[in-house]
């Protein structure tokens, strides 16, 4: 299953010259999106008779856009010697990471507001927001989502799950991943759940290097397998995806990498942790993907074919993005890959009766979700639907009542809360950047002509920002914290953004400075947790009132009149009083009782 993000056809010629001189080995840098399918990649799959595709948010422009594509590349796939209909994928989770693009469909805000749900209305909203996402995505002829993500959140400083896990309690995480399981699947979508046997202990991101989990057998089997064990049993799932990480506890075998270091398997390359553990042991029959195996936690350590053969060897029957396919040139190398992997069959290198059962684990799947009424649809009635569907009344309403529910309130001491709309209080916000201050203001000026300004930490202006907050009655800030993983923006090419988060950490310093400043001066202040509620042991001392949202996502027009950010909606309605704060933390930021005092 190959990611085609962005290409560069011969015809370009911006990058023409580098492909004619480029070596072998190297891929010459393309950053062009693909969001029309050009002939070299219609033949390519035809030829190879390709199993899947994921798509990103580059590949996504609009409903008509990318119901073209999808519907091209079954057609090519219609046209192989095979004719198998294509495992068309995407990561469409939910909150922080959401391929279609946030003003055309329901993005949601993720899986810890759904875990803070949980207490009060159980299942409900894992349902009704897997419902919506599988609807939206199979209107447009997407039929794999990669997700629910059903790790759990044991570690404060995890940088690549966090708010993607519904929480800390494996028990909790296997309900709610079970629920949505059941949900997508009942619409006719194929769900993954991720990562195998478990990505939520770690502090080191596997797209930028390969993390190494301790755990005892004991804890292993309680915590991080519990969820795929329940899942499995109760709701099977047509794919779970690997994990790249180290589990010496499970596999403590070695590999030497093409650097020549002796290290750990991880578990993408294991047979003890994919055959004997999930396959004999958990009783698994689905289709195992793996994780994308272009992310550091591999790539590091292999070479494309390398790696192929090793997660095969150990079990999986899909290898997701084993190398990038930018230009033509890069076709040639997965024809290449492919007479590798024949090769390995043909050798015994890769067992033929094992690679058999993995390839009718794949045509069981397609013919189980009947992915091959994709060659006979008809585009204009796909429009139509799709444009009735994606972010219709009843889908966004469902998207704003899980955002409401899922506000917490850790602490009132002096009763900041509500705020007071009669008496109109100057309120000085303090945002992440420009973005949030404009959605928060939009939001609340709905209820009542409130003065408001606000202090975007990203201009970092501490002159402006004081006097605002000795000119106000309230200060309301916010924060997000972890940094950003490039899961959320797509992968391991979005590892340069280095910019984004040196500025995110400089605002949650700057914003420590002012709230400090604020507290000085005895103003009243809010803090509000946008992402992992980790951050409030940092900062809650300084504000008699902590909220925490969970999400923060927003999308406004360019000329900023119009806002939809179901995050931002939810926290205006809390902080005026016009909704119930009924949400209750899903990970623990300090002991009960403190929790209790607070309030």
């Amino acid at each position: 299953m190959i990611d085609i993000r962005y290409y560069c056809d011969e015809n370009n010629d911006d990058i023409s010259l580098k492909i004619k001189h480029a070596e072998v080995n190297q891929t010459s840098k393309c950053n062009t999106p693909l969001t029309k399918l050009p002939a070299s990649l219609k033949k390519m799959i035809t030829e190879t008779n390709l199993g899947g595709v994921i798509l990103f948010s580059e590949n996504l422009e609009n409903i008509d856009q990318i119901i073209e594509l999808t519907n091209d590349l079954q057609l090519a796939a219609k046209a192989s010697s095979l004719k198998s209909p294509l495992l068309i994928s995407i990561d469409q989770e939910g909150g922080r990471v959401a391929r279609l693009p946030r003003h055309l469909s329901t993005p949601f805000t993720g899986n810890m507001s759904i875990g803070a749900t949980y207490a009060k209305h159980g299942e409900k909203y894992a349902t009704q927001s897997a419902t919506v996402i599988a609807k939206e995505l199979t209107a447009l002829g997407i039929n794999v989502n990669h997700a629910p993500d059903i790790d759990v959140n044991m570690n404060p400083n995890n940088p690549v799950i966090n708010v993607r896990s519904f929480g800390e309690d494996p028990l909790k995480v296997s309900i709610l991943g079970a629920a949505q399981v059941r949900a997508f699947q009942a619409k006719k979508l194929i769900a993954t759940i991720k990562h195998f046997p478990g990505h939520g202990d770690t502090n080191v991101d596997s797209h930028s290097g390969l993390p190494l989990v301790t755990h005892s057998l004991e804890t292993i089997k309680n915590i991080d397998i519990l969820p795929f064990k329940q899942i499995i049993a109760k709701a099977p799932p047509g794919m779970i995806m690997t994990a790249h990480i180290q589990y010496p506890a499970l596999d403590n075998s070695t590999f030497t990498s093409k650097h020549g270091e002796v290290m750990i398997k991880p578990a993408t390359m294991s047979y003890e942790i994919l055959t004997t553990l999930l396959r004999k042991e958990l009783n698994y029959k689905g289709v195992v993907i793996t994780d994308a195996l272009d992310m550091a936690g591999v790539s590091d350590f292999f070479t494309p074919t390398q790696a192929v053969i090793n997660t095969f060897s150990a079990g999986a029957d899909i290898a997701l993005m084993p190398l990038k396919i930018r230009t033509p040139q890069d076709i040639m190398k997965l024809k290449q890959l492919i007479q590798d992997i024949s090769a390995a069959v043909k050798s015994g290198l890769l067992d033929k009766k094992e690679f058999s059962l993995s390839a009718n684990r794949i045509f069981s799947l397609k013919t189980e979700y009947k992915l091959s009424e994709a060659f006979s649809s008809n585009i204009k009635k796909m429009k139509l639907k799709a444009k009735a569907t994606l972010a219709n009344k009843n889908h966004l309403h469902v998207e704003k009542s899980l955002a409401k529910n899922a506000i917490t309130l850790l602490k009132n001491k002096n009763n900041n809360l509500p705020l007071t709309v009669e008496s109109k209080p100057n309120i000085h916000l303090i945002m992440p950047d420009q973005s949030k201050c404009i959605a928060l203001k939009y939001y609340l000026l709905q209820h009542a002509p409130f003065k408001l300004t606000c202090t975007n930490l990203l201009v970092n202006d501490s002159t402006y920002a004081k006097r605002h907050i000795e000119q106000a009655d309230i200060v309301i800030a916010g924060n997000i914290s972890p940094l950003q993983s490039p899961v959320e923006t797509g992968g391991v090419e979005d590892l340069t953004r280095e910019d984004v988060n040196k500025n995110i950490k400089q605002a949650s310093g700057q914003l420590e400075k002012l709230l400090i400043f604020t507290k000085s001066i005895n103003k009243k202040a809010v803090f509000i947790s946008l992402r992992a509620p980790y951050d409030v042991t940092r900062f809650e001392s300084y504000a008699d009132t902590v909220l925490a949202s969970y999400a923060y996502n927003t999308d406004i027009t360019e000329d900023g009149q119009k806002v939809t950010s179901a995050a931002f909606y939810a926290l205006a309605n809390a902080l005026v009083g016009k909704a119930e704060i009924s949400g209750e933390l899903p990970v623990t930021i300090y002991p009960s009782n403190e929790v209790e005092k607070n309030k």
